[in-house]
């Protein structure tokens, strides 16, 4: 077996990924980020590969100061991809039996204040196509806690402006109905009746956000604008699409809302994901147990 054979294996086993478990693009790509890594620290047949191999390559990711859950996803990729050869006869053995995960403490999901959430939701002072377009895409994503690829790549079809609710198709091809508020709606007609036809220019696009050539938006394009607008209304800390995300659950859980109603809203299938989002709510959990325990 070569090492051209083994990128032939790693091909098949990204179209198993894609065609039979139907996994979506970002995770089928990131499953190839991670075993394109160990290929290369690992430049050997993988009929040949040890579990002696495997421990080198994660010896290899230590010395570089790699996470834990990094690692742990790495290891998980690895596990699959071994997984497959075994069962499409390429292996007899499994150089990762008995290797464990690395152990993981549980880290807290970071967020925005809510003053600094109305201050990146603040309307922009120069209302210019593609200002106001950001603006309507950074209150959907806080208004309905959205993933940042389901937001670029939200259809048309998928927004009702009627019955205020978006219906997401999110990972694994799984949908979910996410209600958004009144506010959010205005902003997102407004947006549609005299914003997007300026970017469209007499074009179409199936998509409710589009750049000024009627085309899609990247993820990374996206990232990009988040931090702009951060740095404009004066937010210092660490910002992304998944941290507007995780402000999204937090605050409201702080406000009452119970937590399968955001699972609901999140796309999470183990409702324990979304527990982690619990911790912000010791606040106002002490407040009540000092007002209203007898011993508070």
């Amino acid at each position: 077996m070569t090492i051209s054979h083994s990128l032939d294996l790693l091909h098949s086993f990204l179209q198993y990924l894609t065609i039979t478990r139907r996994l979506a693009s970002n995770t089928v790509a990131a499953y190839e980020s991670d075993l394109r890594s160990f290929l290369r620290q690992s430049p050997k047949p993988l009929t040949t590969i040890t579990r002696q191999d495997i421990q080198n390559y994660f010896r290899f990711c230590h010395a570089r100061n790699i996470s834990a859950r990094s690692n742990a996803r790495r290891l998980a990729a690895l596990r699959a991809f071994f997984l497959f050869l075994q069962q499409q006869g390429v292996l007899d053995g499994n150089p990762l039996t008995d290797i464990d995960t690395p152990k993981m403490g549980q880290s807290l999901p970071k967020v925005l204040s809510e003053a600094e959430v109305q201050a990146l939701l603040k309307r922009p002072s120069k209302p210019t196509p593609l200002a106001l377009r950001n603006h309507t895409m950074l209150h959907l994503l806080y208004g309905s806690g959205l993933r940042v690829s389901e937001l670029v790549n939200l259809p048309m079809t998928s927004c009702n402006l009627t019955t205020g609710h978006l219906r997401i198709l999110g990972k694994g091809d799984k949908e979910r109905v996410v209600p958004f508020s009144a506010l959010t709606g205005q902003i997102v007609q407004e947006y549609l009746t005299q914003v997007r036809p300026l970017l469209l220019k007499g074009k179409t696009s199936p998509l409710l956000f589009c750049s000024n050539r009627a085309k899609g938006m990247t993820r990374n394009r996206f990232w990009q604008i988040i931090r702009e607008v951060a740095q404009r209304s004066g937010i210092s800390k660490e910002i992304s699409p998944h941290i507007l995300r995780h402000s999204f659950a937090t605050h409201l859980l702080a406000g009452g809302a119970d937590l399968r109603s955001v699972q609901m809203m999140l796309g999470h299938t183990d409702i324990a994901t979304t527990q982690i989002y619990t911790h912000v709510d010791g606040d106002r959990l002490k407040t009540a147990h000092r007002r209203f325990h007898p011993r508070g």
